[in-house]
C-alpha cells in the first residue's frame, strides 16, 4: 500500500484570479500579477511566465484554452508542493460542480441562481426531457492532468444522486403521473427514476471514458445524500448501476452528514473501496465527531476511510499536532491504520489560496507525526 496514512485531495479548489480576470474580460490588476509571481515561488509552477504574456493578448479561443490549461498545471502544482499523495487540479476548470455536469449533459434546461453556502450560489436546473450523455465532460481535463501530474491521481465527479437532488424533476414526475396518482409516492417513485437514468445515461458513460483514458481511482462526490434518509437507497442503486463491471478504484465522499443515515445500505455498494467523509467540522475538542467511525465496527464495515482532519469553513489552520491527534483516535477506534487516508472535510474552494495551502502542509505535517508515532 505504501506509507501510512497517504494525503489526499478532495476536490475544488478557489479559482485563480488571473483567470478569473481573463475569462470575464476584466482589467489585470497588479495583485492578479503579483499572485502569480508569489505562487509560483512557492509551489514550482513554470507556467507563470506564459500566463503573463497570454494576459495582455485579446482573447481568442486558443488563448482561453492555454490560460485554462495553466489554471490546471497551477491547481496541480499547488497540490503537489504542499505534498499530498494523490492530486488533481482543484477542479480549475469546471464553473461549479452542480453545474459543470448538468451543463454538458442533455436534458436539462437553467432557471436561475440558488444559494449553497457560505455565500455561494449555484445555477439550479430543471430536468425537462429524459437525460442524456452529450460527451464524456471531464475527459480533456483528465488527459491534462495525467500528462503534467507527478503524483498518483484520483479524479473527482459529481455523483448522481447530488445531481437529481439540486434538480428540479419536472419530465419524471409528468411521466410517471398517470402510474402513481398518489403525489407523495408520485415524488418518490419519479425522483428515485432520474437518479439512475442519470447513472446509467451520464455518470456510467464518464466513467467508461476516464478509465479507458486510463484512470486508476475515481471519487463520486455526494453532498446532498443524506438529505433525505429515506432516499439513500436510490444513490446505493445508482451507484451500482454506473460503477458495475468498471475496473477502477471508485470511492465516495459525503460531507456534512449524520453518517447513521447511510447504514446498512451502504453495506450493499459493490464497487466502492473507500468512504470519504468529514469530522472536523464537528470536533469541538473532544473527537466527538469521530465517534461515528464506531459505525463502521458495528456494521463490519471495512472499507478505507478517507478521513477528513481540517476544516473548510473556517480560516483558523489546524495544527500538525491536532491533525496527528485526530488521526490517533481514528486508528484507536478502526483498529487497522492501513485503512485511513488523510484529506480536508471538503474542497477547499471558500478559503483564500493562503488558507487553503496552510491547511494543507498542515495535514501532510500531521500525517507524518502519525506515522512516527505509529514505529
Amino acid at each position: 500500500m505504501g506509507s501510512l496514512f497517504p494525503v489526499q485531495e478532495t476536490g475544488s479548489l478557489p479559482k485563480a484570479p488571473w483567470l478569473i480576470a481573463y475569462l470575464r474580460g476584466r482589467k489585470f490588476e497588479q495583485s492578479d500579477f503579483d499572485h502569480l509571481s508569489k505562487w509560483s515561488k512557492i509551489t514550482g509552477f513554470e507556467g507563470a511566465k506564459e500566463a503573463k504574456s497570454i494576459l495582455s493578448l485579446a482573447k481568442t479561443p486558443e488563448t482561453e484554452e492555454r490560460i485554462r490549461q495553466l489554471a490546471s498545471l497551477f491547481g496541480i502544482r499547488f497540490l503537489e508542493s504542499a505534498g499530498l499523495e494523490y492530486v488533481y487540479d482543484g477542479e480549475a476548470n469546471r464553473i461549479e460542480m452542480y453545474e459543470h455536469p448538468v451543463r454538458n449533459s442533455h436534458g436539462f434546461a437553467f432557471y436561475g441562481h440558488v444559494k449553497s453556502f457560505d455565500n455561494r450560489y449555484y445555477r439550479k436546473a430543471a430536468c425537462v426531457r429524459k437525460v442524456g450523455f452529450r460527451e464524456p465532460y471531464h475527459l480533456k481535463e483528465f488527459d491534462f492532468v495525467k500528462q503534467h501530474a507527478k503524483r498518483k491521481i484520483k479524479v473527482p465527479i459529481t455523483g448522481p444522486y447530488t445531481i437529481a437532488e439540486w434538480s428540479f424533476n419536472e419530465y419524471y414526475q409528468k411521466q410517471l403521473a398517470k402510474k402513481y396518482p398518489d403525489p407523495r409516492q408520485l415524488k418518490f417513485e419519479a425522483k428515485r427514476e432520474f437518479v439512475l437514468d442519470i447513472a446509467r445515461e451520464i455518470i456510467r458513460p464518464n466513467l467508461q471514458a476516464l478509465v479507458e483514458a486510463g484512470a486508476e481511482w475515481i471519487q463520486i462526490d455526494e453532498p446532498a445524500l443524506t438529505t433525505k434518509p429515506a432516499e439513500v437507497p436510490f444513490f446505493v442503486e445508482a451507484f451500482n448501476e454506473c460503477t458495475g463491471g468498471i475496473q477502477c478504484k471508485f470511492s465516495v465522499h459525503v460531507c456534512y452528514s449524520d453518517y447513521s443515515l447511510l447504514y446498512p445500505h451502504v453495506l450493499e455498494l459493490k464497487n466502492c473501496s473507500q468512504l470519504a467523509l468529514e469530522f472536523a467540522n464537528r470536533d469541538y475538542g473532544k473527537r466527538e465527531a469521530y465517534d461515528q467511525l464506531k459505525l463502521l465496527k458495528e456494521y463490519g464495515d471495512d472499507r478505507e476511510i478517507g478521513l477528513g482532519v481540517a476544516d473548510v469553513h473556517i480560516d483558523e489552520v489546524e495544527s500538525p499536532i491536532l491533525v496527528r491527534d485526530r488521526i490517533q483516535y481514528a486508528t484507536k477506534i478502526l483498529g487497522d491504520p492501513g485503512k485511513i487516508y488523510v484529506n480536508p472535510d471538503c474542497g477547499l474552494r471558500t478559503r483564500s489560496w493562503d488558507v487553503a495551502y496552510a491547511k494543507l502542509c498542515n495535514i501532510v505535517k500531521g500525517a507524518e507525526l502519525a506515522r512516527q508515532s505509529m514505529t
